[in-house]
């Protein structure tokens, strides 16, 4: 007899999974099938769950393919499960490809192909629909945002879109996904939403076509260069009662959601002061770095460090105070932004081509809270006070880069589940979007004078 096991989740069981369990039970005579808790899927990062482990054992027995259906509830089973029923071939799909390699000294290791265009109508219990999303852009984000949405149950990535056809063909070659690369409304028509991943001067014309033809979307920071631009389309994203999220993944991470709570608390007072930092050194030959117009600091980082300041301070910002310093092309490979409230101050610093310090500091009359690099995925934080030695240290639980986070969501809003919108709102993207107005005009006049100036 030619045993065959397979694991997964089985969450909002769907025609993809039972096509893959009859292909599993295809490979051999006797199929087992593991289903994990939510206990160890959360341990491993798999985030939105939806259904009951029971409710998901029934789903995977109702197909008839298990011979065998056991529960997945440790690291370290699978070899474990391997030895105890003798099993000669394991399986899962081809989105796991190369991560259980390890496993072929004990057994045949199987990757079976995805199955594409699943439906989305498929609703568990009338009340969560499988939402099918492509990708727009196929640039160096694409690929970790795919990775990271197999973490998240509910979603199901279909097919991408990019009009560059040798970066379209060299992602479908990596990924088997279709990528369209010429009819834009024919993609659409695949997909439920659209997370938008494409170069920074095409987001706001990307999201706004979506919006029209009544998709969600998800965008890449920065949505929109103007107000005016981020009010039309947030406005827009309403009159079609569809969900528009900016993508900036800081603000869905739940360690940067305890910190803003631990801060309003009134642990550390009254906050009076906010300095975030967040510098790269970036390749010479990339975007950001030789697009004067559409690439630089500011607009690769400055979301993130307008976001601590724009949720504690609010959006009603009194100045805005904008220095840069330009590399020989015209673009800012570093940026300060000095924003001023009526009690309150905030300063954000931004690189491509300078390096610093990425720390997080929140400043208050009893206290302060200090996040140190990489604060913005905020995986630990501190808050000290007075007395050097009373520190109270914060350790959040923190998986993968932080984009399944926001594909939760991004998900779970699409579906109803959160109503209510905390983690970004929408006029707290537009304030954002505000400054980034400003940054824009600002970099202009610094390359005119620049420009003047080797003219002279």
């Amino acid at each position: 007899m030619k045993k065959v096991i397979t694991y997964g989740t089985y969450d909002l069981f769907h025609e993809g999974h039972y096509k893959l369990l009859k292909r599993a039970k295809e490979l051999g005579d006797y199929l087992i099938v593991g289903v994990t808790t939510e206990h160890f899927d959360e341990a491993r990062g798999k985030v939105n769950l939806v259904d009951p482990i029971m409710t998901r054992i029934e789903n995977v027995r109702k197909t008839g393919f298990a011979d065998e259906i056991i529960i997945e509830d440790h690291e370290g089973q699978k070899v474990e499960d391997i030895q105890k029923y003798g099993v000669d071939v394991f399986t899962v799909g081809s989105d796991w490809t190369g991560h259980f390699d390890y496993l072929r000294q004990f057994c045949d290791v199987v990757y079976l192909e995805r199955t594409p265009d699943i439906s989305s109508t498929e609703i568990r219990d009338g009340r969560y629909k499988i939402v099918r999303i492509g990708i727009i852009g196929t640039g160096r984000i694409a690929p970790r945002f795919l990775s990271e949405a197999k973490y998240v149950s509910g979603i199901n990535v279909d097919c991408a879109y990019n009009p560059e056809e040798d970066s379209a063909k060299a992602f479908h070659d990596k990924t088997d996904l279709p990528v369209y690369t010429r009819d834009f409304d024919k993609f659409l028509d695949m997909v439920d939403a659209v997370y938008i991943a494409s170069p920074n001067e095409t987001h706001t014309m990307y999201a706004k076509e979506a919006l029209e033809a009544g998709k969600h979307v998800l965008c890449e920071k920065p949505l929109a260069f103007t107000k005016l631009e981020s009010q039309d389309l947030y406005k827009l994203a309403e009159e079609k009662g569809k969900v528009l999220m900016e993508a900036v993944k800081t603000a869905y991470c739940p360690g940067f959601t305890q910190l803003i709570n631990v801060a309003e608390s009134g642990k550390i007072g009254d906050i009076v002061d906010v300095e975030a930092c967040f510098t790269r050194l970036a390749n010479p030959d990339s975007r950001e770095v030789v697009d004067a117009n559409f690439g630089g600091s500011f607009l690769e980082f400055g979301a993130y460090v307008m976001l601590p300041m724009i949720k504690l301070f609010g959006t009603d910002y009194k100045n805005v105070e904008i220095e840069s310093i330009l590399n020989e092309a015209g673009n800012d490979v570093y940026t300060k932004v000095h924003v001023l409230y009526d009690s309150a101050m905030a300063t954000g610093k931004v690189g491509v081509g300078v390096k610093s310090e990425g720390n997080l500091v929140i400043s208050g009359t009893k206290g302060y809270i200090l996040a140190p690099s990489p604060w913005w995925l905020t995986k630990y934080f501190e808050v000290r006070h007075e007395d050097v030695n009373d520190i109270e240290v914060y350790k959040p639980d923190f998986i993968g880069d932080g984009i399944r986070y926001e594909i939760s969501e991004f998900t779970q809003k699409i579906n109803g589940v959160k109503d209510r919108v905390y983690k970004l709102t929408a006029e707290e993207a537009i304030a954002m979007a505000g400054i980034t107005e400003m940054f824009m005009k600002n970099r202009v006049d610094l390359q005119r004078k620049k420009r003047e100036e080797n003219a002279n």
